[in-house]
C-alpha cells in the first residue's frame, strides 16, 4: 500500500485493491490529529521531526501521539527511524505525490 501511486478519481474506476488502498490513505488524514502532525512534520526545516517535539504540540498522552503516527506510517504516509530514545519522522517521498494527486483530481 505505501509505495502505490494514487488514482486519479475521474479516470478509470478504481480496482477493489485500489479502492481500500486510497480508503486507507484517506481515513489516516482524516482524523484531525493526524493531519496536524503530518503539517508538524513537513513543516520542520531539517525535513524530520523528533517525536519528543510533536508531544508537547498536543494535549494528548505519548502513547495516544505513538498510535497517531503508526496510522501515518502504517499508511505509507511517513517514515520514521529510531535514535537511541527517540524516534524521528519525516514525510514519506511517495506521500508527495500520492496526497496532491488525490487532492487534484478531487477539484476536478
Amino acid at each position: 500500500m505505501a509505495g502505490s501511486p494514487a488514482a486519479p478519481l475521474t479516470g478509470s474506476p478504481l480496482s477493489a485493491a485500489e479502492a481500500a488502498d486510497l480508503a486507507e490513505l484517506m481515513k489516516a488524514l482524516a482524523d484531525p490529529v493526524r493531519l496536524r502532525l503530518l503539517t508538524l512534520i513537513a513543516a520542520q526545516s531539517t525535513g524530520e521531526a523528533c517525536v519528543c517535539d510533536l508531544n508537547g504540540e498536543f494535549e494528548l498522552s505519548q502513547g495516544t501521539i505513538s498510535h497517531h503516527l503508526k496510522k501515518l506510517k502504517d499508511a505509507g504516509l511517513i517514515d520514521g527511524d529510531r535514535r537511541g530514545t527517540w524516534v524521528y519522522y519525516r514525510i514519506a517521498p511517495s506521500a508527495m505525490r500520492r496526497i496532491p494527486a488525490i487532492l487534484d483530481a478531487a477539484r476536478r
